[in-house]
């Protein structure tokens, strides 16, 4: 990227910050026209289905994907969202959605056996194609990540005994089922949870990281080269329960990441809930400040080194030290979150709801 380029982006960076942090803790999410006092502006999306997943493109364009088999496109900055779910597919459930531009994606509908399925496109979703369908009843895809338009992972949860990875060298239209000799065991009763999808991230051209829940210890797998071997490390988020664990991942380069998650239940407390790796991920390190309650979404903001947010039922929190403090900045229902590298960031979740970060008028 050229230095003015960087200027540029560092500009459009101090821009969202100050819009995020602009409002109190306490904010409201709208005040009645859809307007966000911390720079989340809702948009219509036309349906009251549920996105866990979420791609950012850039400021004006990003794809969703949900509940009933719904995947909607923008290209207008969100004044306009398109259907342009895979015909068929109202029985599925997509959580997670990669796309490379406008025209390009991948979807991934979860659940067990033939419900794990992925979908790519070629031209903006006026087509799909159907390039994996799981036949293994053991099996259930979580989420999946590209490292570059062209290789990719999806993640299973384990299948004897250990966690099964989805490889694809040509942009998700085929892919085949990894070798398990390079995965650690898993837990008894340990799983990834499919809440946002980013319980696997990649960054870079080689490094993915995945993250789990529900046993004992809420663990955190690393890969240096693309799925077929893998490393484990425990983190500190309190796990003991199937509700329990690590739920999303980011990392900003090959050693710096963030980890959130908590108990999802509403009804429970979720202490300690968000952690911090400074070597890739081999140690974690619970926050000094955690969100005050679950989070399933988390995403640094592009050429920040210290800037992030993070996202649940309850509210959106905001980091300005790398994720050892956080704090509440809206109080909205959100899932997932993302940001794109112009900065365009958005985020999606429950009854239709999908806002875009930018300037609000008051």
């Amino acid at each position: 990227m050229s230095m003015m380029r960087r200027a540029v982006a560092a500009g459009l960076c101090g821009a969202a910050l100050a819009a995020v942090t602009a409002a109190p803790a306490h904010a409201q999410p709208t005040d009645g026209e859809g307007r966000l006092g911390v720079g989340w502006r809702l948009t219509e999306s036309g349906t009251d289905a549920r996105f866990r997943g979420l791609a950012a493109v850039s400021r004006g364009t990003a794809w969703v994907a949900g509940t009933k088999g719904t995947v909607l496109r923008t290209h207008d900055g969100g004044r306009k969202w398109r259907n342009v779910s895979p015909p068929g597919a109202e029985g599925l459930e997509f959580r997670d959605v990669e796309a490379f531009d406008a025209r390009r994606a991948v979807v991934l509908a979860i659940g067990e056996g033939e419900a794990s399925r992925v979908f790519r496109t070629d031209d903006g979703g006026a087509t799909w194609r159907e390039s994996f369908r799981n036949d293994d009843p053991r099996a259930f895809y979580d989420c999946m990540t590209f490292f570059d338009s062209r290789h990719g992972i999806a993640l299973s949860d384990p299948v004897d005994g250990r966690y099964r990875i989805l490889s694809t060298g040509d942009g998700g239209r085929s892919w085949r089922v990894l070798p398990a000799d390079g995965m650690p065991p898993a837990q008894p009763g340990e799983a990834a949870f499919a809440a946002s999808g980013q319980c696997l991230v990649a960054s870079g051209g080689r490094n993915a990281w995945f993250a789990t829940g529900g046993s004992a210890t809420a663990r955190v797998f690393h890969t240096t080269d693309r799925g077929r071997s893998w490393t484990v490390a425990d983190t500190p988020v309190p796990a003991g329960d199937p509700a329990r664990g690590v739920f999303a991942l980011a990392f900003r380069d090959a050693l710096h990441g963030l980890a959130v998650g908590g108990d999802y239940r509403p009804d429970q407390p979720s202490p300690r809930a968000a952690a911090v790796t400074g070597d890739g991920g081999y140690r974690w390190t619970t926050a000094e400040q955690p969100p005050s309650a679950y989070r399933s979404g988390v995403t640094w903001l592009p050429y920040s080194r210290r800037a992030a947010l993070a996202v649940g039922p309850t509210g959106t929190d905001l980091t300005t030290d790398a994720g050892r403090t956080w704090r509440t900045v809206d109080t909205g229902s959100y899932d997932t979150v993302d940001c794109a590298p112009d900065l365009g960031c958005w985020a999606a979740g429950e009854k239709g709801r999908i806002a875009r970060l930018g300037p609000t008028a008051r």
